[in-house]
């Protein structure tokens, strides 16, 4: 048979190798210049709240470590979740990363079925930043002063309290079900649009309970205008030893929850990526500076190359168990 009858699919063939051994060779040269342009750095909640806070510095010090522009970008929306699968869907070559939350990444995905991503599949775990405590909160007009108080006047008349936080499924809902159940005492929630709305009513004594982020809540508590009751760690914050533990009282003794942030990445980072961001935020973890101000703001600063990816699972394990017990469903 001629050979011409088989020359142009040879040479499409070959042709078809040659692009792909090409493309590998300047995919590998562009993971080994990483970085050669601007990262963007999603932060999946609009300006002003925790995530926001954490999620700059921690642009400011990737960006002095890797020598490169670090850009922020917030893209709020479904409990962070439209921030995230941005993320999950960006090319995998380390430009576009996520500073992540509980609520996205370990909440959300439990209770929406609307989610598209999938957490251990769409991700590249980087490495854990910090965990901030929530803290219970009363308002000056409930006649609540501590966790005693708290568990009597609940007991005494179930149903009668209510609690906000900023929205259903969000980290500060799971923590007050969490309460509910390890005091075996019942509050209603009302779910805010926001922190902003819960800390109005409560400081207008419309609302007698609330949980925050330590960082939201603590001026309040400074100012005396809410009551700390206990914050959600299984011991009192090195940011803020003078506020008890709900863990202290033992009715609450299994009350172990905080919030967290993490650097994340999308899926199949090249691994020479992955190294320089890693490495980038275990030198930024051990900077004494860095420290102080996540500090300043409520945080613990994480330890360096903790497993990213451990950490989550069990997280996401004790969310399940609370989720489920309370019949949490984002509609």
């Amino acid at each position: 048979m001629p050979p011409t009858l088989f020359s142009r699919p040879r040479r499409a063939a070959t042709l078809g190798l040659l692009a792909l051994a090409a493309s590998m060779a300047a995919g590998a040269q562009a993971a080994a210049d990483y970085p050669s342009k601007p990262i963007t750095l999603v932060i999946a909640y609009p300006p002003g709240g925790s995530t926001d806070a954490v999620g700059r510095m921690v642009g400011t010090e990737l960006a002095q470590r890797l020598k490169q522009s670090v850009v922020i970008e917030n893209l709020g929306g479904a409990g962070g979740a439209i921030g995230a699968q941005k993320v999950a869907r960006a090319p995998a070559d380390g430009y576009t990363l996520l500073l992540a939350a509980n609520n996205e990444m370990a909440i959300a995905p439990l209770i929406n079925k609307a989610i598209k991503y999938r957490v251990f599949e769409d991700f590249t775990p980087i490495g854990l930043v910090a965990t901030q405590p929530m803290v219970l909160v009363a308002s000056q007009g409930s006649g609540i002063k501590n966790t005693q108080d708290f568990l009597h006047q609940l007991r005494q008349k179930p149903g009668k309290y209510s609690y906000g936080s900023s929205g259903v499924g969000t980290a500060l809902h799971i923590a007050g079900e969490m309460v509910q159940q390890a005091g075996n005492v019942t509050m209603t929630h009302v779910p805010y649009k926001g922190v902003a709305p819960l800390t109005n009513d409560l400081l207008g004594g419309s609302l007698e309970l609330g949980v925050f982020v330590l960082s939201s809540g603590l001026p309040h508590i400074r100012a005396g205008k809410v009551v700390a009751l206990g914050t959600t760690e299984a011991k009192r914050s090195t940011a803020t030893p003078d506020i008890p533990a709900l863990a202290e009282n033992p009715a609450f003794a299994k009350v172990d929850i905080n919030s967290w942030f993490a650097l994340m990445g999308p899926a199949q980072l090249p691994p020479q990526v992955l190294a320089a961001l890693r490495k980038a935020l275990d030198d930024s973890l051990q900077s004494p500076s860095f420290r102080a101000k996540l500090e300043a703001s409520g945080n613990v600063m994480a330890a360096p190359g903790q497993d990213m990816g451990a950490f989550l699972k069990a997280q996401v394990a004790k969310y399940q168990q609370i989720v489920e017990t309370a019949k949490i469903e984002d509609r």
